[in-house]
């Protein structure tokens, strides 16, 4: 994919900063207030796998953890990668969001997890996406969590269902359910990475620590390679003060860690969700398209 068929990466950024916005008169600066850094075109692939897992996580709802894994997801198909999207919430929210509806579903991702002798490929499912795949879910993945409880290596069970399917996919986005219960932890596991979205809002900058501090015994115990992929910020608003002030210390707090790329508040995302379709399909031209296309850039040069 060539460079020409995106926006510009001002606009890739959603920032509003005056053209030309410079440190010392000739860096150009992004919304995190850093200098940007120079992310090369993704090579092109000539064979697949094994994929590499991203955990899509954080504890508090509402930060955009599923529009970023539908999103980022779709990104990445673009840029030629097969990405297979899982869907680890019982409410299903990623799963309505590439247009299956949870409640039709005759088997979901709580039947690999609780049948040992069911196929996992013979549950994924084809989206409308090229080079995208979903292993959907629906409320019943909420009794996984107690069922588990009395298991022998819980916590490692999605990593199994997983693993015959992983020489097919460059990249797993898994979307974590928001809490740090026994799911998140089977997700975290199983992931080479975690990328946690992160509201530009005080009060979800606060609950990052408890995340982090779950994600380091994770580490600890149970998967030594885990590590953090990188922090996205989401819901920015950059005509407030509040936004930029959060922002601010975020990567104060995370310095590289946090991606460049920033996702801006915009009333396409749910007009997406209502579509059943990622926004780069819905609205390829917007500047929310353009930030996922951004991110899906970073991801794959991490």
């Amino acid at each position: 994919m060539s460079t020409s068929q995106h926006p510009a990466r001002s606009d890739a950024h959603g920032t509003d900063a005056p053209a030309g916005a410079t440190k010392d008169g000739d860096v150009p600066l992004g919304p995190t207030g850093r200098p940007l850094r120079e992310i090369p075109e993704p090579p092109e692939l000539q064979s697949h796998g094994p994929a590499t897992v991203l955990a899509m996580c954080n504890q508090k709802g509402g930060v955009g953890k599923t529009t970023s894994t539908i999103n980022l997801g779709a990104a990445l198909a673009e840029y030629g990668r097969r990405v297979l999207l899982v869907d680890f919430d019982p409410q299903g929210a990623l799963s309505v969001g590439l247009g299956v509806q949870p409640h039709e579903l005759d088997q979901s991702v709580y039947n690999v997890i609780m049948e040992r002798s069911l196929p996992v490929d013979g549950v994924i499912r084809n989206t409308k996406l090229e080079g995208v795949d979903l292993l959907p879910s629906n409320i019943d993945l909420s009794a996984a969590e107690v069922q588990l409880v009395a298991e022998v290596g819980r916590e490692h069970t999605l990593l199994r269902v997983l693993h015959p399917v992983m020489k097919q996919y460059d990249y797993v986005l898994v979307d974590c359910q928001p809490s740090l219960g026994l799911l998140t932890v089977n997700a975290l596991t199983a992931s080479d990475g975690v990328i946690i979205p992160l509201e530009c809002e005080f009060f979800s900058l606060r609950g990052v620590a408890l995340l982090i501090d779950t994600i380091d015994k994770v580490r600890e115990r149970l998967n030594p390679k885990l590590d953090i992929t990188g922090i996205l910020a989401t819901m920015f608003d950059p005509r407030t003060l509040h936004s930029k002030e959060v922002m601010a210390r975020v990567v104060e707090a995370f310095g590289d860690t946090v991606f460049d790329t920033v996702i801006n508040r915009t009333v396409r995302f749910p007009e997406t969700t209502v579509a059943g379709e990622p926004i780069t399909r819905w609205a390829p031209r917007s500047a929310g398209a353009a930030a996922y296309r951004q991110l899906a850039r970073e991801v794959i040069g991490r």
